[in-house]
């Protein structure tokens, strides 16, 4: 058989565009006898790369272009320059320049194939081609050219890129339902490229039924609970903590239990040079707490309180079963440290499927230091069933009138 390949008058070149790297100046190793360690000194001296007076350094003061497609990360913007030239001395018609982006589910069109009426001798074509990468894997860039040449009426041939989309950050979450319905939401950011980068930000985008406040050591909104600054070095992990409270125009104490989405974390970073990426992740989704029959919360409690003196306290009581319950309240009498003001024991009447009741109690606390709400207990007289709730607030008692007085008009607002 005969040799059929064609001898094409277009050259096609595609060459990434990223940021370039510093060279590295000759390596070079000796022993410690003079001899060697002068010429290695005299070697790095005439490097055209090495640093003038550093040259024990060993650093680069040129920059390298990239010499392959290399790998790129998920959420960074792979740019690319596609040119197709005409090396002949033939002048070329119809020619038409097409890219797409094959990745393992889709194929994605960056350049269309719109024709060029004529390609004189010399000339090119060129396309700046941008798209921000949202799989991992392989991705093949492919590139098509058809043209008609003095001697044949079509011609065409193609050219295959190859790289590897890899994931820049790896992302670990932890939620803890609290009791006054807030939802607390602990992310773990690991930088697993070989590379520092810079987190611009770390933000949660809430589902609709909730607000969020993001809970910060210092000022900077991108400082997490246990780092600071901006520069994560490689492995390295930070930990960013989220505080949601669902909206009490849209959601109500029978729906809320049901409800798991949370909202999705969004990260911008940078690479070392600058590059931009941004990370997405999908809809997080919680645990659907399990709050019984009858949930309990404390709606007011002070933190801190004087010894000896009483103290409001204010408690809402919901019904999150489907049947109606004849409520009747029982205040724990049992503790040396606390004592209840007022009627303990108390018919609270009959609440529906859904619906709560608040109540007001008031106690004296007889010991200093940290102390718990004692005992809650609840009967529903229609199942004879009981119900008991304890630590629903915590209290820090002291017996210092001054220091009681200068706490509170200081640190509590």
């Amino acid at each position: 058989m005969g040799d059929t390949r064609v001898e094409h008058c277009l050259a096609l070149k595609v060459m990434r565009l990223t940021k370039p790297t510093l060279g590295l100046p000759s390596q070079l190793h000796s022993d410690r006898s003079d001899l060697t360690q002068d010429l290695l000194i005299e070697n790095l001296k005439t490097d055209v790369n090495s640093l003038d007076t550093l040259e024990g350094l060993n650093l680069g003061k040129l920059l390298i272009l990239p010499q392959s497609f290399g790998n790129i990360y998920l959420g960074e913007t792979f740019s690319s320059y596609v040119c197709v030239h005409n090396d002949s001395t033939e002048t070329c018609r119809n020619v038409s320049v097409k890219a797409d982006l094959q990745t393992g589910t889709q194929r994605i069109g960056l350049v269309t194939g719109q024709e060029r009426l004529t390609l004189a001798p010399g000339e090119t074509i060129d396309h700046v081609i941008h798209h921000e990468v949202k799989e991992l894997g392989t991705h093949i860039l492919v590139c098509d050219v058809t043209y008609a040449s003095p001697t044949s009426d079509k011609l065409n041939f193609r050219k295959f890129f190859k790289f590897q989309v890899m994931k820049p950050l790896d992302v670990k979450t932890k939620f803890y339902n609290a009791e006054s319905d807030e939802v607390f939401l602990e992310a773990q950011v690991q930088n697993i490229t070989l590379g520092n980068i810079n987190l611009d930000r770390v933000v949660l985008e809430p589902s609709s039924v909730f607000t969020v406040k993001p809970i910060h050591l210092g000022t900077n909104d991108n400082t997490g609970v246990f780092s600071s600054g901006t520069c994560l070095q490689s492995q390295d992990s930070w930990q960013f903590l989220f505080c949601l409270s669902p909206r009490p125009d849209l959601v109500t104490e029978k729906t809320l239990k049901s409800l798991t989405n949370i909202g999705k974390l969004d990260i911008v970073w940078r690479s070392a040079y600058c590059d931009k990426g941004r990370l997405q992740t999908s809809q997080l989704q919680r645990l659907a707490p399990n709050t019984g029959d009858l949930k309990v919360s404390v709606l007011h409690s002070p933190a801190l309180a004087l010894i000896y003196q009483p103290l409001p306290i204010q408690i809402r009581i919901t019904n999150n079963c489907d049947r109606t319950l004849e409520l009747e309240q029982n205040l724990d009498l049992n503790s040396e440290k606390i004592s209840w003001v007022g009627v303990t024991n108390t018919n609270l009447g009959l609440l529906e499927p859904g619906g709560s009741i608040k109540i007001g109690v008031e106690l004296v606390l007889q010991e200093c230091g940290l102390q718990s709400l004692p005992g809650l207990q609840l009967k529903d007289s229609l199942l004879t069933r009981v119900y008991e709730f304890n630590d629903l607030a915590q209290i820090f008692c002291i017996d210092d009138q001054d220091l009681f007085s200068f706490i509170k008009s200081e640190y509590i607002k």
